[in-house]
């Protein structure tokens, strides 16, 4: 239970109508939210190694499921992303693009190779194109393409082909395998590795303005930072198990020096395991305690590595995804919120803070902002003063409200009739495996879907 305004119960549905309102259920259950009275630090643009980022706000990457059959966009992904550039964010996160077939999470993932490769150089000439037709030349927004192994989480053609770096009792039971399921070896690894530099180059090829080495929500290089019981030369240590990634960042760093290097990174799984990642040691094996000094550790050496822009989140959605999307209704057979929604995005916004605060010169983009609703931009502007990150990050927001970018800046508001409502139904279609959206507020398209699958 919660204790919120004259000691009644709190709802865990949000129902807000005011920002006062959400400050006195804070003040009651003792969490720490800001927001600020003046949001014009939004507008500011920021320099990246030298590339101007128009403002503040951020598209989260969020995956569509919408590929052709080869795994180039379709036409749902260049809808979406001349949406998104239309919508005004400075900064745009291209979704989750897969560096091999067996890496993908989807048979309609996207995945850049040289067959994809004319797909993705039209979407972001759309993107850009439509982006400076809208607001001017002045406004391009700056394009980050995320690179993923799916690893345990692999579903290549619909079925679960996990390709694992370490069993784990926790994590194990998520995609039903046993302790004889057979573990990445470190050739397979290195095989992994020189695909993740490939496409890197593919991406810079194409004029992405940045790549993202997916770090997080314990897809495979999020497993291997974990992996202490690993054996080899990517497990054990905290040297051992964090060299994927930092050889990745040196290798590509090396050989294309001109393209801007981001990581999203979980700074902590917030599970218990054998095998987890930012959580403290300690007797009580019931309660969660974060740690993060793994996670500042890393983020230093990867910003000597060549690092220039981070992307913080939490958790995973396969385990525990009320720690990187807060809600206020589950998935089918999903589980209610174990927390006050507030709670987990205070929790985020203080994760990146931690690291921020830690690594000043270094941009980091912070998560969390969608179940603020209308509020969200008040947060971002309090965030960014505060200096708890330099960009906010919107991601089922931009789903279902493309243009709260535009919104923000121009009106200095956001409408709540367009808002994302948490319904996990966007989480819902990508756990069907079909083109993924906002079922509610961009109804025409994904509605129908949506009741499809349902009813089977």
């Amino acid at each position: 239970m919660f204790i919120g305004r004259n000691n009644e119960i709190v709802k865990k549905k949000f129902y807000y109508h005011n920002i006062e309102e959400i400050q006195k259920d804070c003040r009651a259950n003792n969490i720490d939210l800001k927001f600020a009275n003046n949001i014009d630090i939004l507008n500011q643009s920021l320099k990246i190694c030298n590339r101007k980022v128009p403002n503040r706000l951020a598209i989260q990457p969020m995956e569509g499921y919408d590929s052709d059959d080869k795994g180039a966009p379709g036409e749902l992904t260049f809808r979406r992303y001349k949406r998104f550039a239309m919508g005004g964010a400075g900064l745009l996160w291209f979704e989750a693009t897969a560096i091999l077939q067996e890496a993908r999470s989807n048979p309609h993932q996207l995945i850049l190779n040289e067959s994809t490769k004319l797909g993705f150089s039209e979407l972001l000439k759309l993107t850009k194109e439509a982006a400076m037709g809208e607001y001017g030349s002045s406004h391009e927004p700056f394009c980050v393409l995320q690179l993923t192994h799916s690893g345990r989480f692999s579903k290549p053609h619909g079925q679960r082909k996990p390709l694992i770096a370490v069993h784990d009792s926790v994590f194990d039971k998520v995609v039903n395998i046993d302790k004889d399921y057979p573990v990445l070896s470190d050739d397979e690894l290195e095989y992994i590795q020189e695909h993740f530099i490939k496409v890197a180059k593919l991406a810079y090829e194409v004029g992405f303005d940045a790549v993202d080495i997916k770090s997080c929500h314990r897809y495979l290089i999020s497993e291997l930072l974990g992996a202490r019981t690993r054996k080899g030369k990517y497990g054990g240590s905290y040297e051992n198990r964090t060299k994927f990634l930092k050889e990745t960042i040196e290798i590509i760093k090396k050989e294309i020096p001109n393209l801007i290097i981001a990581v999203r990174l979980n700074a902590s799984d917030v599970v218990r395991a054998e095998n987890d990642w930012g959580i403290k040691k300690i007797d009580n094996e019931s309660k969660i305690e974060i740690d993060l000094d793994e996670s500042k550790k890393l983020v230093k050496e990867l910003k000597k590595s060549g690092l220039s822009l981070l992307n913080i989140t939490a958790g995973t959605p396969y385990l525990n995804p009320h720690v990187n999307r807060p809600y206020d209704q589950p998935v089918n057979g999903g589980y209610d919120e174990p927390e006050h929604p507030l709670k987990g995005v205070e929790r985020l916004f203080k994760l990146s803070g931690e690291i921020q605060n830690e690594i000043p010169d270094l941009p980091i983009v912070g998560s969390g902002y969608s179940w603020l609703r209308q509020f969200g931009a008040a947060a971002a502007a309090a965030n960014i003063e505060n200096g708890q990150h330099v960009f906010a990050g919107f991601g089922r927001q931009a789903f279902a409200y493309p243009t709260f970018a535009k919104d923000i800046l121009e009106r200095g508001q956001l409408n709540p009739k367009k808002c994302c409502i948490t319904c996990s139904k966007c989480s819902q279609l990508m756990i069907y495996g079909v083109n993924t959206g906002c079922v509610v507020r961009d109804s025409e398209i994904y509605a129908p879907i949506f009741r499809k699958y349902q009813n089977n």
